[in-house]
């Protein structure tokens, strides 16, 4: 990619970004907008408090000319509001003041309750969009892989752009209000001293766009780093028994110093730029008000501007060079959220599982066929099922025997429509599987996993997870099909118990047995287990299966297994090589004929009777 293409690229990335957040802010156009009408009245109370005091020190007290419109001085005079009355009553623009100031501090609490109002609802929005949006990705999706990276998005990100919508928005809108008032206001008191009054402005403004370029830059590579940091400690937190089965303490914590140190010095760089910048425009911004101060001090002198004129000068320069300074920080936060949302719409431009709306739903108690299905996935370069012929009849029981990378649990990802074949198809009954709703197919297709997925939740919340109305008398049933009963009423809290994470606190068999009980909560038609049944020894296992089978009487069943014992007992058995299927028939069957069946057979029988005779 040449550095043209880059440059379109970002250009693209960042108008998109750009019109996401437009369409947010247009989405909460009323917070929005009475946070403008704030700004606006405290904008304006703030350049009038100057204005008052000089006219009380120029008119008042020192007795010259009004500088107020005809208008306005005529209503004050109407009403008895005159010179005289103001230099026996000076009390009454104190009063004045105070009101204007209690005026202004209403209108900024409602700006910053408007603001975070408009803010958390676009941040509420973001989030559940996102999270709805992950919730439809395809299971293959590359974007589901980086977890870490995933919970950066969903947290930071998300907080980043609620913070710039809480404060900078109005702060552009404050900025340009301020300094177009103050321009109007200083010219027609005085040319030569406003020009001079902004002699630093355009330096402040050049100061401020080289910092823009410098945080935009820092602060993705920041952003990323921080991802890094969290998809280490995410990873390491998931796989803490790992890590000290093996010892790797060490090996993790150095891993985790390296992303760490990396984000600091990305971090203490951003902040590097962002202490240059400050302390430059502080330093800006004070010899400016000390030129302007000075220069008001010596035309005062000379009798060329009042004393009223000069306090307004002085105080309405602070208040021109402060949105300019402003500026860089407002720039560098738009530059923030900005990679922000773009990192975002990443997420949320990731193609979804396309609607159905004219998705089938047929009874699934009916024949399966594979007709030629073949399968390679997005990344890979090879097929991984080819030309896989196969039908498997109501109710049936088929048990799929293969080596690692057979294409077994391909082949049930299949059914479950989380991947799409390649080549071929797949039929249930006379209808093929991509015209079957697939919410439908996945709710009564019941999948369990060799390492299945346990919420930090209670054993009875994980178990009835799919069916939040479902009766104790359910769960009891359940678990006691999946022989999960005895452990649970060992346990200290019984169904309350809290698993742990990813079910942290049970062994694998417990975990199996817990996860079978969660499928058999669903209305299954068809049930697959992919090597679910490993982490039992021989005597549950052979109870769960007995079990299973005098519950799921009808119900078409595939089990994946290495165990001869647990595949001897299905109606045909299947085996896969190298995606195909070189061996179909009853264990007899294929205990008569030379092939991988009875290989692993005669190896299983063998070293069963040498652990007898032990």
């Amino acid at each position: 990619m040449n550095m043209e293409t880059a440059k379109r690229n970002e250009s693209g990335k960042t108008q998109s970004s750009l019109r996401a957040m437009g369409s947010l802010v247009r989405e909460n156009r009323w917070p929005m907008t009475l946070s403008m009408i704030s700004t606006v009245v405290m904008v304006v109370v703030g350049y009038i408090t100057p204005l008052l005091l000089g006219e009380v020190i120029d008119c008042v007290l020192a007795g010259k000319p009004t500088t107020l419109s005809p208008g306005i001085a005529g209503m004050l005079r109407g009403i008895g509001w005159n010179r005289a009355f103001f230099q026996h009553s000076l009390w009454v623009l104190g009063v004045v003041v105070v009101a204007l100031n209690l005026i202004s501090g209403a209108f900024s609490y409602l700006r910053g309750r408007m603001n975070a109002v408009a803010s958390e609802r676009i941040a509420r929005k973001l989030r559940e969009s996102l999270y709805d949006h992950i919730q439809k990705l395809p299971f293959g999706s590359p974007v589901l892989g980086r977890s870490g990276d995933l919970l950066q998005r969903c947290t930071s990100d998300i907080e980043t752009i609620r913070r710039f919508l809480a404060v900078q928005v109005m702060e552009v809108v404050n900025a340009v209000l301020m300094v177009g008032i103050a321009l109007v206001i200083m010219l027609g008191r005085h040319v030569l001293l406003t020009v001079i009054s902004l002699v630093l402005v355009p330096v402040l403004f050049c100061f401020a766009m080289w910092y823009f370029r410098r945080v935009h830059t820092s602060f993705r590579d920041a952003d990323e780093s921080e991802a890094r940091m969290t998809a280490v400690l995410q990873e390491n937190l998931t796989g803490v028994r790992v890590v000290r089965a093996f010892g790797q303490e060490m090996r993790e914590v150095e891993k985790f110093d390296e992303v760490s140190r990396d984000y600091r010095n990305k971090s203490v760089k951003l902040n590097d730029y962002l202490a240059i910048y400050w302390g430059g425009g502080d330093a800006i911004s004070m010899t400016q008000s000390m030129i302007t101060l000075l220069v008001c001090i010596l035309f005062a002198v000379r009798g060329s501007i009042t004393v009223g004129t000069l306090v307004v000068f002085t105080s309405y320069v602070g208040q021109l060079l402060f949105p300019v300074r402003q500026m860089g920080r407002t720039l560098s936060d738009t530059g923030k959220s900005l990679i922000a949302m773009e990192r975002i719409l990443e997420i949320m431009n990731a193609p979804a599982e396309p609607e159905e709306p004219d998705a089938l739903r047929p009874p699934l108690d009916r024949d399966i066929v594979f007709d030629h299905v073949s399968f390679m996935y997005p990344d890979g370069d090879t097929e991984v099922l080819r030309d896989l012929n196969l039908t498997i009849r109501a109710g049936e029981t088929i048990a799929v025997l293969g080596g690692t990378g057979s294409g077994k649990s391909t082949m049930m990802y299949l059914l479950q429509r989380l991947y799409e074949p390649t080549g071929g198809e797949i039929r249930i009954g006379d209808v093929p599987l991509n015209r079957i709703d697939r919410t439908y197919l996945r709710s009564h297709v019941g999948l369990n996993l060799q390492e299945p997925f346990l919420y930090s939740r209670t054993i009875r919340e994980n178990v009835g997870i799919a069916r939040k109305d479902a009766a104790q008398r359910e769960i009891d049933h359940a678990v006691r099909v999946a022989a999960a009963d005895t452990f649970i009423r060992e346990a200290e809290k019984g169904y309350d118990t809290i698993v742990g994470e990813r079910g942290v606190t049970l062994s694998g068999g417990q975990k199996q047995r817990i996860a079978i009980a969660r499928v058999l909560m669903k209305e299954n038609q068809i049930l697959i287990f992919d090597d679910s049944l490993s982490a039992l020894d021989t005597e549950t296992d052979a109870k769960v299966r007995q079990a299973l089978e005098e519950e799921q009487q009808g119900v078409t069943t595939l089990i994946i297994s290495h165990r001869i014992t647990t595949l001897a007992k299905a109606d045909r058995i299947l085996v896969l090589e190298d995606g195909r299927i070189t061996q179909l028939g009853t264990h007899e069957e294929l205990m008569q004929e030379e092939g991988l069946y009875r290989q692993i057979a005669m190896l299983q029988q063998k070293t069963g009777e040498e652990e007898e005779g032990d």
